[in-house]
């Protein structure tokens, strides 16, 4: 079981609305910057999103929703997160019902709710790096 829809609908028209200017900086919490697979348009979604050995992961607890495969289509997304913007590459979606790279108490909270899938991202290579 995800969360509903209906959820997800309020939570983008309302509470995003006022968690946004906050997410960037908050625990647990970042802004997804990507881009619209057929607009091209540039979106800001606060998710919440964790720090794993080797990057960051996502609990997609509306399932794969637009963000979702904006980020995957385009092959990674920015994030800001504890006031800093980070370019994020490689997203990947895994099937985890172990939920193993989740805080401890966030993957109670995420599995009492039945969520199994994330995105993995990883850093990308600084542009200097990049070939």
């Amino acid at each position: 079981m995800v969360l509903p829809r209906r959820l997800a609908r309020f939570n983008r028209v309302v509470t995003n609305r006022v968690t946004g200017p906050l997410a960037g900086w908050l625990p647990g919490f970042g802004v997804v910057i990507h881009h619209g697979r057929r607009s091209g348009r540039e979106y800001r979604t606060p998710i919440n999103i964790f720090r794993t050995s080797d990057g960051y992961v996502a609990a997609l607890t509306y399932g794969v929703t637009d963000w979702a495969k904006n980020v995957l289509a385009a092959g990674g997304c920015e994030l800001e997160i504890h006031g800093r913007r980070l370019s994020l590459t490689g997203p990947c979606l895994v099937h985890d019902p172990t939920r193993r790279d989740m805080p401890p108490v966030v993957r109670q909270i995420v599995g009492m709710i039945g969520v199994t899938d994330f995105l993995h991202l990883r850093p990308a290579p600084p542009a200097d790096q990049a070939d």
